[in-house]
């Protein structure tokens, strides 16, 4: 019979030395709810900036099986963004891992309706996020163009002004937003992406979304 592997996962800044407190959370969430076995604690003091690809975490998230816990103290621990946390949760919820929050108290990955309606919102949140960063790039520019300043890379052969906004398209593309709708969004031809998509080699891009 398969042991279940429980992980309390905790990341602190490089300004933050409190860890304990975290720790004795998980514990007593761990307790409280009567998860089995031993609780095994994976700590790292690394910036929230730093792409959880880059961390230990892509470690735990790998070696995760099947019916394993995940324990956070709190979603903000698992990713720099919304993206990145729907990314971690959708990956584990595909390996049936089991992924709980203390501070939210709720499950993540569970099939029940809080946690259905949760990952739903953190959908919503994460579109809303996306578009804000596209309103906020494409104001900087406007401001910048208006002070004058030349703005983009030199204009020349391979060059597309869907550069600027990889790693958007990228996000979009993991979140499952067609590719209609994104050169909608960008102001080009269906054909200009497919062509940027495949020079770019980003046309295999899958969605990740449960």
């Amino acid at each position: 019979m398969k042991t279940t592997n429980i992980i309390g996962y905790i990341r602190v800044s490089t300004t933050e030395q409190d860890p304990e407190k975290n720790e004795a959370a998980i514990l007593k969430y761990a307790n409280d709810h009567d998860f089995p076995g031993k609780v095994q604690i994976v700590e790292e003091t690394v910036s929230g900036t730093r792409s959880w690809k880059k961390r230990t975490l892509a470690k735990v998230v790998d070696d995760l099986q099947r019916d394993d816990i995940l324990i956070v103290p709190e979603l903000s621990r698992l990713g720099r963004s919304l993206q990145d946390v729907l990314e971690i949760l959708n990956m584990l919820s595909e390996k049936e891992v089991k992924v709980y929050s203390v501070k939210e108290n709720f499950q993540l990955n569970g099939e029940d309706i809080q946690s259905k309606v949760m990952r739903t919102m953190l959908g919503l949140f994460a579109e809303i996020e996306r578009d804000l960063i596209i309103a906020r790039t494409k104001e900087g520019l406007e401001a910048a163009r208006k002070r004058g300043k030349q703005l983009g890379r030199p204009k020349g052969p391979g060059k597309s002004k869907l550069d600027e906004y990889r790693e958007v398209i990228i996000s979009d593309l993991k979140g499952g937003v067609t590719k209609a709708h994104i050169a909608k969004k960008h102001n080009v031809t269906p054909a200009t992406l497919h062509n940027w998509l495949k020079r770019n080699k980003l046309n295999k891009i899958k969605p990740v979304l449960s």
